[in-house]
C-alpha cells in the first residue's frame, strides 16, 4: 500500500512541475510578444523621426541658402546705393 501511495504522489509533482512549467512558457511568450510589439512600435517611430529629420535638414538648407541670397542682394543693393558721405553737398 505504501507504493501505491507514493505513486500518485510522485506524478502528482511531476504533474504540477509540468504546469508550472507550462505557465512559465506562457509567461515568457506573452512577454516576448508584448516587447516584439514595443520593438516594433518603436521602430516605426524611429522611421517617422528619421524622416522627418531629412525633411527639417532639407528646409534648412533652403533657408540658409535663401538668407545667403538675400544677404548678398543686400551687398548689391547697398554697393548700387549712394551712401550719404558719398554725396556731394548741394553748395558745389
Amino acid at each position: 500500500m505504501n507504493g501505491d501511495t507514493q505513486r500518485p504522489d510522485s506524478s502528482m509533482s511531476a504533474q504540477q512541475a509540468s504546469d508550472a512549467l507550462a505557465e512559465r512558457l506562457e509567461a515568457l511568450e506573452s512577454r516576448l510578444a508584448h516587447q516584439e510589439h514595443w520593438l516594433d512600435t518603436l521602430d516605426r517611430a524611429v522611421a517617422t523621426q528619421e524622416r522627418r529629420l531629412a525633411q527639417l535638414e532639407r528646409l534648412n538648407e533652403l533657408m540658409q541658402q535663401k538668407l545667403r541670397e538675400q544677404h548678398r542682394a543686400l551687398r548689391e543693393m547697398d554697393a548700387d546705393t549712394p551712401r550719404p558721405e558719398d554725396e556731394v553737398p548741394p553748395h558745389y
